[in-house]
């Protein structure tokens, strides 16, 4: 057995009885299979939880840093926290430094899940278990679990909110008479983000039909991920790639813009920016087009509640670190967590034994019942757009 996980194993019996999840509530990954015995006993304060996260210039991951971590610190573990500022050397650097400092399992959401492949071959001859979290990485054997949403049912969200807020879907989601034809537009997420590719395959097999009927028109031509593609997630790309296309394709009176699929609320704010400089708006329905988005940023649920952007995709991430400690836990007691997905997430190497959470898509009318009575934002906060 690994050096590494023979430490974590020798105290299962101790930690599983004194790192208990207060807020998890049972269900979800929790663990199966028998401790290693051997050696002596352990607690929850002698292991160490390395978490990399991407970066800090998004609310979102700021929030899914600090849930993790303070779900880690309830259970008993030591925490090493790092965000990355989206620069690909410094995470690598950031996981080299938690294995050598004696990390017992690690937690990373990927900037490039591409780019890891030699730390985590590093923590696995460490004998320490990687959990991939919301982003899997790829290209390496040395992934040991995966917990995120169901990402591909994120794009057929978002691409069912677009066409319900141009009529051409019905609140329930059947067709209505409309036929258009409505021209819209494809914002896609970053290419080394392999939730991207989820996110744009669900949409556009909810789309193409409707694009093969000719109810809808992508006015550039722009319908491949390459084309629509915005690296980094970046506001300010979207912002100017959207500028590019009023230019190029809907300026001086040329066309009406009737929506756009937007991957991400950062994105979609960028869009809207743009939108709005151009003399777009001011609210849908007034001139502003049907924008979606994801992740339900505050600054994002405050236009939504104004009734600029049209919808976003609520990922509920506390229930998302919840999950990740619970993996933590279960590797840490010298078990497997458990996978409600072993089918889907195929990282080039291997199927990632995966958990997969549910998501919501929030439009105007339900921002009380799915983010404020759940206590995820205040009335206030919604009303100034601001934490």
């Amino acid at each position: 057995m690994k050096r590494k996980l023979s430490k974590i194993f020798a105290g299962a019996a101790a930690l599983a009885t004194a790192a208990t999840l207060t807020a998890c509530g049972g269900g979800g990954a929790g663990a199966s299979g028998d401790a290693s015995p051997g050696g002596e006993p352990a607690t929850s304060s002698d292991i160490t939880v390395g978490v990399a996260m991407p970066t800090q210039t998004s609310e979102r991951w700021i929030a899914d840093g600090n849930s993790v971590q303070s779900g880690l610190e309830a259970a008993g573990f030591n925490v090493n926290l790092q965000f990355a500022n989206d620069d690909i050397p410094t995470q690598q650097q950031q996981i080299d430094q938690m294995i050598t400092q004696g990390a017992d399992v690690l937690i990373v959401a990927s900037i490039d899940g591409t780019a890891l492949a030699t730390q985590l071959q590093a923590a696995a001859e460490a004998g320490i278990p990687v959990i991939a979290y919301d982003r899997l990485i790829r290209d390496t054997a040395n992934v040991d679990f995966y917990v995120t949403f169901d990402n591909y049912q994120v794009g057929v969200d978002q691409a069912t909110s677009l066409l319900i807020g141009l009529g051409v879907l019905d609140a329930d989601g059947n067709e209505t008479d409309s036929t258009g034809p409505y021209t819209v537009e494809l914002f896609a997420g970053s290419l080394d983000d392999n939730n991207a590719h989820f996110f744009w395959n669900g949409a556009m097999d909810t789309l193409q039909p409707f694009i093969d009927a000719g109810t809808l028109v992508v006015g550039s031509g722009q319908t491949s991920i390459e084309q629509a593609a915005t690296l980094r997630w970046s506001q300010e790309t979207a912002q100017r790639r959207m500028e590019d296309l009023i230019t190029a394709h809907y300026s001086g009176g040329s066309g009406q813009l009737d929506g756009i699929l937007s991957p991400f609320d950062g994105i979609s704010r960028g869009i809207i920016t743009a939108l709005q400089n151009a003399g777009y708006g001011p609210t849908i329905g007034q001139g502003m087009p049907v924008v979606t988005g994801q992740d339900a940023e505050i600054a994002s649920v405050a236009l939504i509640d104004q009734d600029v952007q049209y919808s976003t995709i609520f990922k509920d991430t506390r229930l998302l670190a919840e999950q990740a400690v619970i993996a933590a836990q279960a590797f840490a007691t010298g078990n497997t967590p458990e996978a409600n997905n072993t089918t889907d997430y195929d990282n080039g190497v291997k199927v990632v034994p995966s958990f997969l959470l549910q998501v919501e898509t929030v439009i105007r009318d339900n921002i009380q019942t799915v983010l404020i009575d759940s206590g995820f934002f205040t009335a206030e906060q919604v009303e100034r757009g601001q934490l």
